[in-house]
């Protein structure tokens, strides 16, 4: 008996098999093993192709199975996580009408701003815990605006994982999770946001059917399992986007606990019992996967899009043609804590949450001709992307979370000493690394929505810690280094 689960991201699509009765990841993969295009039409945004999704999937699905050597008949449920905040916009006969605008387009910022001032500070934060910002809501309110005749065409819009379940399905659905992705649940009603969308002038009927996130979602149909090799009937049992599937991923699911992740984008979760909110709307909050209306799980979010973008940008500019990524961590070990005076600020993939929807963009601080050399650059683009978690960490502590320990999967940019040493010792906490990743997550996700699993303990039974990293002994180099970074950021920008 098999869980198959798929990640959605916004550079591969990865798929994974687990076997249900010994927790053993039976194969895993991605596609493609480049990372996926992203357009940039103009500055600031970012679009993808849903049919490529779709294409990579197939790929994915293809490579486990052989790999795997399973049996499709044997998979009893399919779990899906997916890159948040996307736009996905279909007609009537499941055309898709545009391209999807991804997490990281900066276009719906000034309507999700005025929404915020028109709507008024209180109202919106009490009700949907952040600012309108540059959510799925905002990014739909400019498709109205700047595409007409387009936005009277729609159907339904999606999220990125809605859209992979409705190809898998033909169910189109989504969960309380999802709806805060688009910034359209309301916590104080705990119930779909009829205030923003009124305010934006949206049917409610193009939204899709809410249902719960572990719940059987619909389907594969046979046209999908011919497509994907295979059986029609396996059920669709849970979804839910990256970070809240990252945190599940970890067994992260109540009070005080903290997962990160450090991909393309980087983010700080941490989950809080109480419906509060940064009176600013620095961090993100979301209804976590298990958020109940008697059970409150908000999933406290500090997103950084310069993560692991910022490091590929050093690896193709910067570093010598051909290095590894292993490699290039050897190089910045050869600088010291604090890289010698080389302060990063990594800003530079649009709109930035953590400050105001600011886009300061990337900042490279403090270079001697005469002192620094690659390795100060490559060391700093790393502690800088360390000392953005961290000031984010901050936002989320001055609302009541306390960060002792860190969850995290042995992937991406935690495969670094230098990233995971200083993010210790510049935080104080311990980071547990642990085999997983969001495909895993996703599978077991779908075998919990199933029932196979009573609960998640059951299904993370299994989850094997890698390493712990401690703080340093002393860690007065690192905050030294960090003070510098935060006084860097002040000149770009102001309070």
């Amino acid at each position: 008996m098999y869980l198959l689960g798929y990640d959605i991201g916004s550079s591969s699509v990865k798929a994974a098999l687990v076997n249900a009765q010994t927790q053993e990841i039976v194969a895993t993969d991605f596609f493609p093993h480049s990372e996926a295009p992203i357009k940039s039409l103009q500055h600031g945004w970012a679009e993808q192709r849903p049919e490529d999704w779709w294409s990579y999937l197939k790929e994915v699905t293809k490579s486990i199975l052989t790999t795997g050597n399973v049996n499709p008949a044997d998979i009893k449920a399919i779990g899906i996580s997916y890159q948040m905040h996307g736009l996905v916009a279909i007609d009537r006969y499941g055309n898709v009408l545009r391209d999807a605008i991804i997490w990281c387009d900066s276009r719906g910022v000034p309507y999700g701003e005025r929404a915020f001032a028109d709507l008024g500070a209180e109202k919106t934060l009490s009700h949907l815990l952040n600012s309108p910002g540059n959510f799925t809501a905002a990014k739909l309110a400019w498709v109205k605006e700047n595409e007409p005749e387009l936005f009277e065409k729609i159907y339904k819009i999606m999220l990125p994982g809605d859209y992979i379940a409705y190809r898998l399905t033909g169910e189109i659905v989504t969960n309380p999770e999802g709806l805060s992705e688009y910034m359209l649940w309301d916590f104080k009603e705990n119930a779909p946001a009829r205030m923003l969308m009124d305010y934006y002038g949206y049917n409610a009927d193009i939204f899709p059917r809410v249902v719960p996130t572990f719940s059987e979602q619909g389907r594969v149909t046979a046209a999908a399992a011919a497509e994907l090799g295979l059986v029609p009937g396996i059920p669709v049992t849970y979804r839910a986007g990256d970070q809240p599937n990252n945190a599940l991923s970890l067994n992260v699911m109540n009070p005080g606990e903290i997962a990160s992740t450090a991909g393309t984008s980087g983010v700080v979760y941490g989950i809080n019992d109480k419906v509060d909110y940064d009176p600013r709307s620095r961090v993100n909050n979301f209804a976590h996967v298990n958020h109940t209306e008697t059970d409150t799980r908000i999933g406290v979010m500090a997103c950084i899009n310069g993560t692991g973008i910022l490091n590929s940008w050093i690896k193709r500019n910067v570093a010598p043609e051909g290095i590894s990524y292993s490699e290039m961590n050897d190089m910045a070990a050869k600088a010291p804590v604090g890289s010698a005076g080389v302060t990063i600020l990594p800003f530079g993939n649009g709109a930035e949450r953590l400050l105001e929807n600011r886009q300061p963009g990337c900042v490279i601080d403090g270079i001697n001709f005469n002192l620094h050399n690659r390795c100060h650059i490559i060391r700093a683009a790393q502690e800088g992307i360390v000392f953005s978690f961290m000031y984010g960490i901050e936002i989320m502590e001055s609302i009541g979370l306390k960060v002792g320990r860190i969850h995290a999967g042995h992937a991406n940019m935690f495969l670094s000493p230098i990233f995971r040493d200083t993010l210790a010792s510049v935080s104080g906490a311990t980071i547990s690394l642990f085999e997983t990743d969001g495909a895993v997550g996703a599978a077991k996700g779908a075998g919990i929505g199933a029932g196979i699993y009573k609960d998640n303990n059951e299904a993370f039974a299994g989850l094997k810690l890698i390493e712990e990293i401690a703080p340093a002994a002393d860690r007065t180099p690192y905050l030294e280094a960090y003070a510098r970074w935060k006084e860097l950021l002040g000149r770009y920008v102001k309070e």
